[in-house]
């Protein structure tokens, strides 16, 4: 084996989304010289940043209470709120339920507030390293001591290339985990250290995002629209947002909940659908579409968080899973577990490394403490509620948790895993939809060229089967290849049915790292792991 140049951190922090850098940030307050590093598999900070996105300034409040002097590009204070329940034609204002309310709150660029971050944690010292994808976790006598990143240059084969570069081992008393939904690294954590033990499966939304430039006499800045209904069936939860942020952009996106029945069931063409209502339509005619992206988000929420802390490590972010859901909010709760995190280990740091402890568990404890806890714990049964009694029962429920119960029902309902969610293709009614227009409604690969995707072609596919004998058997004779309609990307593609040899093809290269594969697969056999850094998609600055 290639031997590996090494470089030694205090903390090190793995994916540079709003978690891990206000981790590092943190870090650098309480400790100057301590040192800190961030690897980030994006060309730059931000490039695999997606969000709405609503940020609710709590937890930068805390952090940096002067932000607002100097904010992120595009910033807009949130302004009118509106909540529609949409039929096929109608859309019905519904009162704005309290979690939903902006007042306060900013309409960001995702992708700016972390250039921005970035921008404050290097003026304090922190090491980043942009397309510098972690490959490999480092263990050793049971405790990580952290990541192999920078591998570059394997071929297809699997073997050293011309350009092959054997990476780096980045070390550290600490490693925080902070990858984002699905994480490749989380997810072999989460197994080698049994982190989900005692928590409840985590559940899963795809979240579906295009920004526009429409004409400024119809752009109000701040305004903040949600929807739920329709193209929707009751059986499926879901539903949409459009945000007025700068002078002319709109953020519209749709979540489908990955827990969705109907095998036949895409949710890119759901979110093309929803466009064609009036309410949508009379906003976008005349505009124009810039940017696609789309990614998984992690909707399980307070009884779904895992065990946050392991010998040598944290899950920090969306790697544990601290959305609000019906807030539909998370980055604020993602930076507040990336400061407690980061105080933990200064704390722990301060002992001097040799007596350092093994586990941070003054972490967990911290957060329990928090005002995390109590705002994740509040909403825990309302996403739920919407599984075990479909739309109308989840909407009656989510009433009674609000405003009859306050948060403090007696009991907590229980999540279920999304794969086993989906039923067989001969218990579903097909879906017809209709052929995009190319002015309103699009198709797949037109939109992932608008992502800016890109992977070097000559790499290991990051897209694997774990056993491809499994695909016909399961896949296509009994589910009709779900994966060529869940991915929005167009990776998965079955081709050869009306030759009577149906086969999977997979175009890894479309992929833009939404996780959706890895999470929906009937049988659990697609695995999806880190590629080459600086592959995938490099979302422009308004997303």
């Amino acid at each position: 084996m290639t031997e590996r140049e090494s470089m030694e951190f205090d903390v090190l922090i793995v994916g540079a989304g709003p978690a891990g850098l206000a981790a590092a940030i943190r870090l650098k307050q309480i400790s100057p010289d301590m040192a800190v590093c961030v690897v980030e598999k994006g060309s730059e900070v931000g490039a695999h940043t997606l969000s709405g996105a609503v940020l609710e300034p709590r937890a930068m409040d805390e952090l940096l209470p002067d932000w607002r002097e100097d904010p992120p590009a595009l910033t807009t204070p949130a302004g009118e709120d509106s909540f529609l329940y949409l039929t096929a034609t109608k859309a019905h204002k519904l009162p704005t339920p309290p979690h939903m309310h902006n007042h306060g709150n900013y309409i960001v660029s995702l992708g700016n507030v972390c250039r921005w971050l970035g921008a404050k944690a290097e003026a304090l010292g922190v090491e980043i390293y942009p397309g510098f994808a972690a490959s490999e976790t480092i263990v050793e006598d049971g405790r990580v001591r952290g990541v192999v990143a920078g591998v570059m240059g394997i071929t297809r084969e699997g073997e050293e290339g011309p350009n092959f570069q054997p990476g780096m081992e980045l070390r550290a008393t600490y490693t925080l985990f902070g990858e984002g939904c699905r994480g490749s690294l989380t997810k072999k954590l989460m197994a080698q250290y049994n982190l989900r033990e005692g928590a409840q499966p985590q559940t899963y939304g795809l979240g579906i995002k295009e920004l526009w430039e429409i004409p400024k006499e119809k752009h109000t800045p701040g305004k903040v629209l949600h929807s739920t209904g329709w193209p929707l069936q009751s059986d499926t939860y879901g539903g949409s947002w459009l945000y007025m942020f700068g002078e002319n952009l709109v953020s519209i996106g749709f979540v489908v909940g990955l827990d969705y029945p109907n095998t036949w069931l895409s949710p890119f063409d759901e979110f093309q659908r929803l466009k064609t209502h009036p309410a949508f339509r009379a906003i976008l005619e005349g505009g124009k579409r810039v940017a696609y992206g789309a990614r998984a988000l992690n909707e399980g929420g307070f009884q779904s968080i895992p065990k946050l802390v392991f010998p040598g490590g944290a899950l920090i972010g969306d790697s544990a899973g601290f959305l609000n859901v019906p807030k539909i909010k998370g980055t604020h709760t993602a930076m507040k577990s990336g400061m407690l995190a980061a105080e933990a280990a200064a704390a722990a740091l301060a002992q001097g490394p040799e007596e350092a402890p093994a586990v941070l568990d003054a972490y967990p404890a911290a957060l329990r403490e928090s005002w995390v806890w109590p705002e994740l714990q509040e909403v825990r049964n309302i996403r739920p509620g919407f599984a075990k009694w479909g739309f109308w029962g989840g909407m009656l429920n989510a009433a009674v948790e609000t405003y009859v119960f306050r948060g403090k029902a007696p009991w907590t309902l229980a999540h279920h895993t999304d794969h086993k969610a989906t039923k067989p293709a001969d218990q579903c009614q097909k879906i017809s939809y209709p052929k995009p227009d190319g002015v309103l409604t699009f198709d797949r690969l037109s939109s992932v060229f608008l992502s800016n995707t890109n992977h070097e072609e000559d790499q290991p596919a990051h897209l694997k089967l774990r056993d491809p004998s499994l695909w016909k058997p399961v896949n296509w004779d009994r589910f009709r290849s779900p994966e060529s309609r869940y991915c929005p990307a167009a990776v998965y593609e079955a081709v050869g049915a009306e030759e009577g040899d149906p086969r999977l093809v997979i175009n890894a290269q479309n992929c833009v790292h939404c996780k959706t594969c890895d999470i929906k697969d009937p049988d659990q056999n697609i695995d999806w792991c880190t590629p080459e850094g600086a592959g995938g998609p490099n979302y422009i600055g308004g997303m």
